[in-house]
């Protein structure tokens, strides 16, 4: 029990150490404390349940659309990638702890010398022959094991944890956006299918009118211009069925990308004409739901990193001790060890006194609160970057609606003129111009009416996300 009391002393005194990390005090959120209100903003959803508190299970409706969002956490590369950092963060951290600790080993050896008989008191007693000398040992003990007084070690310990938080932060914001890029991918697949499909169709009909034409212009009732004019409605048509061929193609393989596999065969039939996801987010009321938001505490973690480098910057001024002890048995040959008398211990304190540096320990230290004010500039930047992208989102909710109800009566309204003008055509009356131009303008207002459909739902994804929601 002695000779354990001055370790327990030295313990104690470790963990009684100052730290000069400076007291960590939240920075002012540098954005107004309600959302922004006007013309293009509804009024808010009232309710106690936010977005961050919706599972995406739960916000999605469509069972392909969460059947592919399932698959796309189990097996996008990206995704899995931003774990293994947090696993190697959360290794670097462990490493880092380790150092408050005395790092205890054994070891064993024999070591083999010789020695001229001049320089080993030969001379004395007539000996002329080399002197060959033979040692065995093994102890325990730990090398270099800093007493952590001024919390040096401690804070280098708290800048790796919280740069370990701050990855399982950006793992969780990696997460949601895997979430809403998934679903606006569906949708943008959904979108094509219908841009092909209403292709096919108005290809399918101007083909049609083109034979009535080239029927009626063969019997001398329609000129050749007249002919030409609807070929022309054929021709874009089909263009456009291979442009939307390409485009349904190619989005098909930007979605099974961030799935990390084919999309499946079998998924239920979806539209964007049917409810996909909720049909309001709650935004609440307070813009200080932001500071929940997974880029923002990652922001603030690595804020409390660069803090507490400053405390192991500010140490780097005041002495280090060391500690270096062996206790073990010696003997010059191996049935010696463990003898009565064999026993051999070492203590080998050390203190290092920073007396001159050339400037290197105030330029850490100057280095460590720059970067701290940095940090401190990124968060304020988040939490206003996170408030324009939810007040852009809230704006586009705001608006859509009334914007698709408008598109909507004009497709309508386009779809009476066309009918109308093939009529009069058919009857003699107009020229086919008149219903080459109000097919292109059916055919455009329903090609809007459906990227229209798929913006909205995209918006109120969006909506979702840059809210914090889809991380459970």
């Amino acid at each position: 029990m002695v000779r354990t009391t001055p370790l327990l002393g030295l313990a104690a005194l470790l963990l009684a150490g100052c730290s000069l990390d400076p007291d960590y005090v939240r920075p002012a959120s540098p954005v107004s404390a309600s959302w922004p209100t006007g013309a293009a903003y509804a009024a808010p959803a009232s309710g106690a349940q936010t977005a961050d508190s919706i599972a995406w299970q739960d916000f999605f409706l469509d069972p392909a659309l969460r059947r592919l969002v399932g698959i796309a956490l189990e097996s996008n590369r990206d995704l899995r990638v931003s774990t293994l950092h947090v696993a190697a963060a959360e290794a670097t951290y462990r490493a880092q702890r380790g150092g408050l600790f005395p790092s205890f080993g054994a070891s064993s050896g024999v070591s083999y010398g010789q020695t001229p008989a001049d320089l080993a008191g030969g001379a004395a007693t007539g000996r002329t022959s080399p002197v060959t000398s033979r040692s065995w040992s093994a102890g325990l003990g730990f090398t270099a094991w800093e007493l952590d007084l001024f919390g040096r070690v401690r804070s280098q310990s708290r800048a790796a944890f919280e740069d370990y938080l701050a990855l399982e932060e950006t793992r969780r914001a990696a997460q949601i956006t895997l979430v809403a890029q998934v679903a606006d991918a569906w949708l943008t697949v959904l979108a094509d299918r219908e841009l092909l499909a209403l292709t096919k169709q108005t290809l399918a009909s101007q083909e049609q009118s083109y034979r009535l034409t080239q029927a009626v212009t063969a019997g001398g009732t329609a000129t050749a211009l007249t002919l030409r004019q609807a070929q022309t409605a054929v021709e874009t048509a089909r263009a456009n069925q291979a442009q939307y061929t390409r485009q349904l193609a190619q989005d098909e393989n930007a979605l099974a990308l961030l799935l990390g596999q084919p999309i499946p065969a079998d998924l239920p039939a979806s539209s964007l004409s049917s409810g996909l996801m909720l049909a309001d987010v709650p935004a609440g009321l307070s813009s200080e739901l932001l500071i929940r938001r997974p880029d923002v505490l990652s922001a603030e973690h690595s804020l409390q990193a660069a803090n507490a480098d400053i405390g192991a910057a500010r140490a780097a001024f005041f002495p280090s001790i060391t500690l270096t002890s062996n206790y073990g048995t010696a003997g010059a040959a191996l049935s010696r060890l463990f003898q009565p008398g064999s026993g051999s211990w070492s203590f080998a304190p050390s203190i290092d006194i920073p007396i001159f540096s050339g400037g290197t320990n105030q330029a850490s230290l100057d280095l460590a609160k720059v970067q701290s004010n940095i940090q401190v500039a990124n968060y304020e930047k988040a939490i206003q970057t996170a408030f324009r992208e939810v007040a852009d989102a809230l704006a586009a909710r705001g608006t859509y609606g009334e914007q698709l109800t408008a598109q909507q009566g004009l497709t309508d309204a386009y779809a009476d003129s066309y009918r109308l003008a093939e009529l009069r055509f058919r009857s003699g009356v107009d020229s086919y111009l008149t219903t080459l131009d109000s097919q292109r303008e059916l055919y455009a207002a329903q090609q809007t009416l459906i990227t229209l459909r798929r913006d909205r739902l995209a918006s109120l994804v969006t909506l979702y996300k840059v809210l914090g929601g889809g991380w459970r």
